[in-house]
């Protein structure tokens, strides 16, 4: 997919390029930096001091030496002061800056920290929506895998408002659906559903006429009386005569709707009824939707190749994570991404967070298929996209 949030040794990805955070004079002492000038060895130091610095924002390219990158690009982070400083707009040009290079050097991958919030004192819940409004926006735009590297947990932080507003909607999602008692239960009991789907409503049995009935408090109970002596059986009717009027026929049962469905005799025959596939039902929706498969895939934070890959293929059957990204992309209400889930084989569950979470963002109308991911990573979920 095109930006991956991953934990991992930045300098240990085997990509064309890294992004170093470093600061105006290329001295490779704080943090991340000094860990990729240790793991690429001498050379870059040398060659770091013939680059002549650079300042806040902007980015210069080195080879990777030691390091399995080809390239590793040097950006200067902005320090924390306050905020007041243009300091989150400095932190963006890095981002745009750094991947900019690295299409220019041809790169097809690459890797990324969080840039300026250690040494640099960058509140880390800003760092990374900076990242990912910066990263996003140019992925827009171009075609690129980016890593956003993050080496622990502490490192990463999502807002604490919305970390907190996703627990609290998983805990009462969940609660809800596994804590129902029978008074809600019994009602869906009730409700059987059709062999074409629609929903069939099973009333309960009405007491017998000559019941009679009691009232105890509030509930409503009812005597059946025993059962009377049988009557005599009535007397035969006469006899007709041919000149009679023979009673109307009556009229034929409806025929019951399952009846209506003719079994195929071949499998053959059975698939030359199949549905609407996915693909199909993807293409329709990117139709409907007046957008560019560019502009649809790129919002679904899904690789070129893979959404040529499901073009050309009818039939193809994608992972849940990338079929939802679809549907995050298409900004699909919940119900039509269901449906395109379900096209799929899959369906929303509140058994498991993340579907719970996919449903919290679509129920606020929230598309933003990075900040979705940002949330899934905190909470250790699959992320959206091609997987």
């Amino acid at each position: 997919m095109p930006l991956q949030i991953i934990r991992h040794d930045i300098t240990k990805m085997n990509v064309d390029a890294i992004i170093n955070p470093t600061d105006a004079r290329f001295s490779g002492l704080g943090g991340t930096d000094l860990q990729i000038h240790t793991a690429a060895g001498s050379k870059l130091a040398a060659k770091c001091r013939r680059l002549g610095g650079c300042r806040v924002g902007e980015a210069k390219a080195t080879s990777g030496y030691l390091l399995p990158c080809k390239y590793i690009i040097h950006t200067v982070g902005p320090v924390w002061r306050g905020g007041q400083q243009r300091e989150r707009e400095l932190l963006s040009a890095c981002y745009t800056n750094a991947l900019s290079l690295a299409v220019k050097k041809r790169c097809q991958t690459v890797a990324a920290p969080l840039i300026a919030s250690g040494t640099f004192g960058f509140p880390k819940e800003l760092a990374l929506q900076t990242a990912i409004d910066a990263i996003g926006k140019f992925l827009l735009r171009e075609e690129l895998m980016v890593y956003l590297v993050v080496y622990d947990k502490a490192a990463y932080q999502i807002s604490q408002k919305l970390f907190t507003d996703i627990a609290a909607y998983i805990d009462e999602t969940y609660v809800a659906e596994h804590t129902a008692g029978m008074s809600e239960l019994l009602p869906r009991q009730n409700d059987i559903v059709g062999c074409f789907g629609e929903a069939e409503t099973i009333y309960p049995t009405a007491p017998s006429p000559t019941a009679t009935e009691h009232h105890d408090n509030d509930a409503t109970l009812f005597t059946i009386p025993a059962p009377s002596e049988p009557e005599s059986p009535p007397p035969p009717a006469p006899a007709k005569t041919r000149f009679e009027t023979a009673p109307a026929p009556k009229q034929a049962e409806p025929m019951p709707r399952a009846a209506l469905y003719t079994m195929p005799r071949t499998l053959e025959e059975a698939l030359g009824k199949i549905d609407e596939s996915f693909t199909e039902m993807l293409l329709r929706k990117i139709d409907e939707s007046g957008m560019t498969d560019a502009e649809v895939y790129k919002k679904a934070n899904i690789d070129r190749k893979l959404f040529s890959k499901i073009r050309k293929d009818r039939l193809y059957r994608p992972s849940k994570p990338t079929a939802i990204a679809f549907a995050i992309a298409l900004e699909l209400p919940l119900p039509e991404t269901c449906d395109l889930l379900q096209k799929a084989g899959y369906a929303l569950s509140h058994s498991n967070p993340f579907d719970i979470i996919i449903e919290f963002f679509i129920g606020r109308g929230n598309y933003n298929i990075f900040e979705i991911n940002e949330a899934l990573f905190a909470f250790d979920q699959s992320l959206l996209g091609a997987s």
